[in-house]
């Protein structure tokens, strides 16, 4: 019998890491309770600082049009309805529905009181050190849609 040799890469395969949404949830849980909300943020915006050091540079060097590049295709991987508006001084992010809750909630998993943080407190610690801040301007618990706003700093304003 002839030996059939397949070759792959992760790459060749679909983006989906969906499950680690609810892990990511249940470790947020877990701060809370045992260490209260402030840990829950700490711990967010030190992972955010670390793993998004790359995007943080982008930021710097390139504007929010490297913010909306990479929005955009997060959650294209997601399989997310978005709306991004791009302007020189503001990139508005529309989310009708977050994928990772829609996927936490149609399988079971807890949601963390907190999951607004991982919006939150993740684009207030990419936007640190740059001349750019962050709002969640709306958020529901239930679905996960938000607005959301980044802006120069000092520029105030509404989405």
């Amino acid at each position: 019998m002839p030996t059939e040799v397949m070759d792959r890469r992760a790459a060749d395969n679909e983006y989906l890491h969906k499950d680690f949404h609810g892990a990511l949830s249940n470790a947020l849980i877990y701060l809370e309770e045992r260490f209260g909300p402030d840990a829950v943020r700490d711990y967010l915006r030190q992972f955010a600082r670390a793993y998004y050091a790359p995007l943080r540079a982008e930021l710097r060097e390139r504007g929010l049009a490297a913010m909306a590049e990479r929005l955009r295709q997060v959650y294209a991987d997601e399989g997310a309805d978005i709306e991004l508006e791009l302007g020189d001084d503001e990139l508005i992010v529309r989310v009708a529905k977050c994928p990772a809750v829609s996927h936490m909630r149609a399988h079971g998993h807890r949601v963390s009181r907190m999951w607004r943080e991982t919006i939150s407190a993740v684009n207030e610690a990419i936007c640190e050190d740059s001349a750019y801040d962050f709002d969640l301007v709306d958020f529901d618990e239930l679905t996960g849609r938000s607005v959301q706003r980044f802006h120069r700093r000092g520029e105030e304003g509404s989405a």
